[in-house]
């Protein structure tokens, strides 16, 4: 049946699929398993839907599903009943104690996937059935599906001993072992239950042709859909097992799969508080399913932003992702620097936002916000922060051992991101860095928090641009500092110009950026276009601490700020506090809550002394990661957790997410108060004061190339065995332990969570529901 043309489509929900990944290819189903091709469920490779109809049925009715869960980092195991089959020794129907069971396992692999149909009875007799899977291909792009559309269904044809559907750029391929196999009545058969919405918007090459606004749209033709089939006789005890397989081929992408092994070795952690080994299990198995490279071959990796609207090189969320990963290896860092220094800007061009020496903020094949690109990726420019950050991440992956000719070969990309940040970072040139869409068609907003109404007055007013962000001054302020680090260090010129604009810059900010407000003074958001202070009490003002932007006592400031319940009453940070008239506990920006939002603010207050402040936070998105089955989104609701006992999933939020996987990395390093600095020979241990997260150790961290093991005890002292020869610790393991300035929660079992150091949990564990 096809979508009316009349109807509001809307962005389709993903916080009840159940959705595997192997990058670049991911797949998204009911918890049943069926992949029925409604709203985003398919299997996509990068940005098109290969497959969008996958929909197992026995005796032509669908299994009753009954449980659902991980197996590992790329596969789904899927268990449904079938009551009307089998029956007890006197031949009645199945009731409470079912006979014939289904066990679907559906593994990802970066060029397609593989699905195990098992079939297993207890009935008393044989029991014989038909099973089939019905398959459907629209070739929908990505863009499309977000919208809340989808592809015309294609019509399949045989090709050997399987099916094959395929463009000039793309080919869809499916075997399967044993199965009688019908490609499908062909266009013009309608088929109860499939969907043949008219494309819009962009299309890639090969694909139906867009429909512009007044152009008539297509009539759909429904295709019947492919079926498997196989024809099983199942005795008392025994399994049936049925395989089919899915390939993809193409041209039509912006990315590709990882061509190296994983960069990391991965750590054993043994905590006193067991959510955070579980998190780092699963987080580090999904940061692995999201490795990508370019269709190039260079063999540089990076890590793809989400899945599945993200599932490609993003500027900032790839740099985050890194930096947040140095504790376990350089090597994933590297690739990310070489890879968007490739891509660094070289011109100014007002469509895309590129200019000299500006890191790019996502790559897409095709073309997006009016960047066409023709047969190849396009490349959009549209961020205010990548380019600083990309400078922290070369400077902090030099401190954590990345190879000095490796640091070296981007010391061009360097200067030129430096260029970037005092030249056509600040346009008005009043000294901060600020971003404005000139062309009218990218994003309105180009810092993290990019939504269109994401940058509120207190009173709820939308700010008009250009915009000066209150994190991305600390972020050029400490990128300012890191660059002059760099240039020193390598016998370049340079470095007084840039500790000289972080002092300048300091000074503007300290003048012009903080506002009083009910319980205090704190960072406003931002400046808008007329200077004035955007003054909402935000999660940004979090990334400022640890920049260096901020002295003594405004840093204690801000750590009050964050501390207070209308920021950190959530699980985790709120975007923004519930005392501005713009918050919406389930708003995309202005009062949801964001791992990584939350870790870049724990890592800031751990290392500045507030351990009591960063270990509520944390508490809050452990609570969390147990909710969501250690596999914590994108982002959630920020609603109260004394009003609910679990986070109110964000409905359209990607799940998994790289920076918000990452994070579990980064509090784990917050905790232990890692800071080396191996070209200087040095470690600084600032563990999180008060050990608030108990007793840790962590085994195979990485510094200098070498595996080391740290060792944090409930008293908050540190060790740290195997660090290279080179490299000494050069402060004291236990700082002084400050009053905090908020009471300490301690975890509270009812809400969730175990304590003590039992073994590390399997990846498949799931919550208590």
């Amino acid at each position: 049946m096809a979508v009316s043309p009349h109807r509001q489509r809307l962005q389709p929900l993903l916080h009840d699929l159940a959705v595997t990944v192997s990058a670049p290819v991911s797949a998204l189903s009911g918890r049943d398993g069926q992949i029925r091709g409604d709203g985003v469920q398919g299997v996509f490779y990068a940005d098109c839907r290969a497959l969008s109809r996958a929909v197992l049925m026995v005796d032509g009715e669908e299994p009753e599903p009954v449980m659902h869960t991980l197996d590992g980092p790329h596969a789904a195991w899927f268990v449904a009943l079938v009551r009307t089959l089998g029956g007890d020794r006197s031949g009645a129907p199945a009731g409470a104690d079912p006979t014939v069971r289904v066990d679907r396992v559906r593994r990802v692999a970066p060029d397609g996937l593989v699905e195990e149909i098992r079939v297993t009875s207890t009935a008393p007799e044989p029991v014989r059935a038909t099973v089939t899977v019905d398959l459907g291909c629209d070739l929908a792009p990505m863009a499309e599906v977000r919208r809340g559309g989808s592809g015309l269904d294609q019509p399949a044809r045989r090709e050997g001993a399987g099916l094959a559907w395929s463009t000039p750029t793309t080919s869809v391929y499916v075997t399967a072992d044993g199965a009688m196999i019908d490609p499908g009545a062909g266009p013009g058969a309608a088929v109860p239950g499939t969907r043949a919405a008219a494309i819009t918007g962009d299309s890639g090459p090969g694909l139906a042709a867009p429909v512009r606004p007044g152009e008539p749209r297509p009539v759909p033709v429904p295709v019947a859909p492919a079926r498997l089939a196989w024809p099983i006789e199942v005795h008392p005890g025994q399994t049936v097992t049925l395989r089919w397989q899915l390939g993809v081929t193409t041209t039509a992408a912006a990315v590709a799969p990882a061509r190296v092994p994983v960069e990391w070795e991965r750590p054993g952690v043994v905590a006193d508080d067991r959510r955070l080994v579980r998190l780092l299990r699963r987080s580090l198995d999904d940061l692995a399913a999201l490795r990508l490279s370019e269709p190039d071959g260079t063999g540089d990796t990076f890590l793809g932003a989400g899945v599945p609207w993200y599932l490609t090189l993003f500027g900032r969320d790839s740099i985050w992702a890194a930096r947040m990963l140095l504790p376990v290896g350089t090597a994933l860092a590297a690739g990310t620097l070489r890879t968007l220094a490739r891509r660094q800007g070289r011109r100014v061009d007002v469509s895309s936002g590129e200019e000299p020496g500006k890191i790019m903020h996502e790559l897409r094949y095709g073309g997006l916000f009016g960047v066409r690109a023709g047969d190849g990726p396009a490349t959009y420019y549209g961020t205010v922060d990548a380019t600083a950050l990309w400078i922290s991440l070369l400077h902090d992956a030099w401190r954590w051992g990345m190879p000095e000719a490796e640091v070296a070969a981007l010391l061009p990309n360097l200067r030129s991101a430096l260029d970037w940040l005092a030249r056509y970072g600040d346009p008005d040139g009043d000294g901060f860095v600020r971003y404005l869409d000139r062309s009218g068609r990218g994003l309105a907003n180009q810092g993290w928090k990019d939504s269109g109404d994401a940058v509120r007055f207190r009173d709820g007013r939308i700010a008009a641009g250009p915009i000066a962000l209150c994190e991305v001054q600390g972020y050029a302020y400490q990128a300012a500092v890191q660059g002059a680090d760099l240039l020193s260090a390598f016998g370049l010129p340079g470095e007084q110009r840039w500790r000289e604009y972080a002092v300048e810059l300091a000074r503007r900010f300290r003048e012009r950026f903080w506002v009083d407000g009910p319980d205090g003074r704190y960072p406003a958001l931002a400046l808008d276009r007329d200077g004035r202070p955007v003054d909402s009490l935000t999660s940004n003002i979090g990334h400022l601490l640890g920049t260096g932007l901020l002295d003594g006592a405004e840093s204690d400031q801000v750590a009050r700020a964050l501390a207070g319940p209308a920021l950190s009453g959530g699980y985790g940070l709120r975007t923004m506090s519930t005392t501005d008239a713009g918050f919406n506990p389930l708003s995309y920006h202005c009062g949801s809550v964001w791992p990584h939002d939350t870790a870049i603010a724990v890592t800031g207050l751990a290392r500045a002394g507030y351990g009591a402040e960063a270990a509520v936070l944390v508490e809050g998105v452990l609570a969390a990661a147990e909710a969501f089955g250690y596999r914590l989104p994108e982002l959630y609701g920020g609603d109260d957790r004394v009003t609910l006992g679990r986070p109110v999933p964000y409905p359209a939020a990607c799940r998994p997410q790289a920076w918000s996987a990452a994070a579990s990395v980064a509090i784990l390093a917050a905790a232990l108060g890692l800071e080396p600095d191996v070209p200087a020979g040095e470690l600084r241990l600032r563990p999180m004061v008060g050990a608030p997260l108990g007793a840790i150790t962590a085994r195979g961290l990485r510094i200098g190339g070498r595996p080391v093991d740290v060792t944090l005890d409930g008293t908050g002292r540190v060790s740290v065995d195997g660090l290279p020869d080179s490299v000494r610790v050069v402060a004291p393991a236990v700082p002084a332990i400050p009053a905090p300035a908020i009471p300490v929660q301690p975890h509270d079992p009812s809400m969730g969570g175990l304590a003590g150091a039992d073994p590390v949990p399997a990846a498949g564990d799931q919550p208590n529901r």
